[in-house]
């Protein structure tokens, strides 16, 4: 399964092309282990450069801060689904089953892709479990929407709402249904790891059956 994402990542995400240089990949898959081991808030670029044996002023000529270096990684994540869904719901004609494959992907896109090897995909998923929605619930939003840093989200979900609509042409929330089950699938494994009396589902060595059989459920009650 071989993919490059490099076109799809949006312009402006960064100052200088991480894709494009050494440095730059070295800073992409450092990031992904420094992150998923000290958590977001605990990531600065003078740890990160430390990590790396480099120093921080090299990491600022490629991102202006760590929430710019949080929300490349995050978008990358998000076209890497989009590629699964894509790949692996070719020849598919049964809504239902491509429901069913959506839902495997989008509860467990850590499959690795060998023609990126700087991207470690198990960490990365980590870190979407757990930090992706600091991306994207700041401030900033409005502005980095309008310079369209959130496009592959919104392909995505249209992705998941174009099925949907598949499989019930009549039902009226397709994208809130479609953007609910991503949402769901990150939250319900957070906490299941980790606040387990908000959920009713268990995760046993990132064993995320129970996830996709409360997705499942939810689609079949929902869609019927």
């Amino acid at each position: 399964m071989i993919i490059t994402i490099d076109s799809l990542m949006p312009a402006g995400l960064s100052l200088r092309d991480p894709l494009k240089t050494q440095l730059g990949r070295n800073i992409i898959s450092s990031s992904i282990i420094l992150i998923d081991e000290l958590g977001f808030e605990n990531v600065t670029f003078k740890k990160l450069a430390q990590r790396m044996d480099s120093n921080e002023p090299s990491l600022y000529r490629y991102f202006e801060n760590k929430h710019m270096l949080l929300l490349y990684l995050v978008v990358w994540y998000w076209n890497w689904v989009i590629f699964l869904i894509d790949y692996n719901c070719k020849n598919i004609e049964d809504p239902k089953k491509k429901m069913n494959i959506i839902i495997d992907n989008i509860v467990d896109a850590s499959i690795e892709n060998p023609s990126v090897d700087f991207v470690n995909e198990k960490k990365l998923h980590k870190i979407i479990i757990a930090e992706s929605s600091k991306a994207y619930h700041t401030k900033l939003v409005d502005t980095e929407n309008k310079e369209g840093f959130y496009k592959s989200y919104k392909m995505l979900t249209q992705k998941i709402a174009d099925v949907i609509l598949e499989i019930n042409p009549k039902f009226p929330y397709p994208h809130s249904f479609a953007s609910n089950l991503f949402e769901m699938a990150n939250n319900q494994i957070y906490f299941a790891e980790h606040l387990p009396k908000l959920t009713d589902i268990e995760v046993k060595k990132e064993n995320y059956s129970d996830v996709k059989k409360l997705l499942s459920f939810y689609m079949d009650t929902i869609l019927k």
